[in-house]
């Protein structure tokens, strides 16, 4: 006879093929709509960037600045002040990690504003069955429902089974060419390997520019700021 009480479940162990690179940085203040300015900035000093497929700029948060369920008015001249708390990050591919070291000690000009970049951080992505985008990109026109149905759509592309989602408010980033129209989102209840698969991977377009890029959260709640914390 054959006995045993022991678990079978194997325990998943997080790859570390494409992580976070957290910066400190020396920045008071930045404006709030920088998504263009810092994309245009961090792929000229990272030529290499733009050709990175899972490559992804994050944009930059602070203290109850409300990115995501909260936000200030968009548009004007509002600025988001900066703690030395906050962080500067960019998911790359592991073998880009010295490529994307060379930041530190330069300064990049965010429409007049000065951010120095100093040393990073590897962060590996979380296995936690909640992730959070503030931005996605959709169309103006297109309500919540047909967004989540189109969300639900690309995920299963993905072969990641969707058991619970949220949608958050809309954003409009400006750009030259005509402003970007995202919705936040929140997707929970992922197993392990598919909760870092959409971290890899992201939803839709716009990695470059900080869209589509999801990040751990604690469960399904409105999302609220903590001083730079991703």
């Amino acid at each position: 006879m054959l006995w045993s009480e022991e678990s079978q479940t194997r325990e998943y162990v997080v790859p570390d093929d494409v992580v976070d690179l957290a910066y400190s940085i020396k920045c008071p203040a930045l404006p709030i709509d920088h998504a263009h300015a810092l994309s245009v900035e961090l792929q000229a000093a990272l030529p290499w960037l733009a050709g990175e497929e899972l490559a992804g700029i994050h944009l930059i948060h602070g203290a109850a600045s409300g990115n995501g369920w909260y936000r200030p008015e968009e548009g004007g001249d509002q600025l988001l002040h900066l703690s030395r708390r906050a962080r500067m990050r960019l998911r790359v591919p592991r073998h880009r990690l010295d490529d994307a070291r060379e930041l530190t000690g330069q300064a990049l000009d965010i429409n007049g504003y000065s951010l120095e970049i100093g040393k990073s951080e590897v962060h590996l992505f979380s296995s936690l069955p909640t992730l959070f985008s503030r931005y996605v990109v959709t169309r103006e026109e297109v309500d919540e429902e047909a967004f989540m149905q189109q969300a639900v759509r690309e995920l299963e592309t993905l072969e990641i089974n969707c058991r619970k989602m949220l949608c958050g408010i809309t954003h409009t980033l400006a750009f030259p060419d005509g402003p970007v129209f995202t919705r936040s989102l929140m997707v929970a209840d992922l197993e392990p390997e598919a909760s870092v698969r959409l971290q890899q991977v992201g939803l839709g377009e716009g990695r470059k520019i900080g869209c589509g890029l999801f990040i751990p959260h604690k469960g399904i709640k409105p999302v609220k700021e903590d001083d730079g914390q991703q």
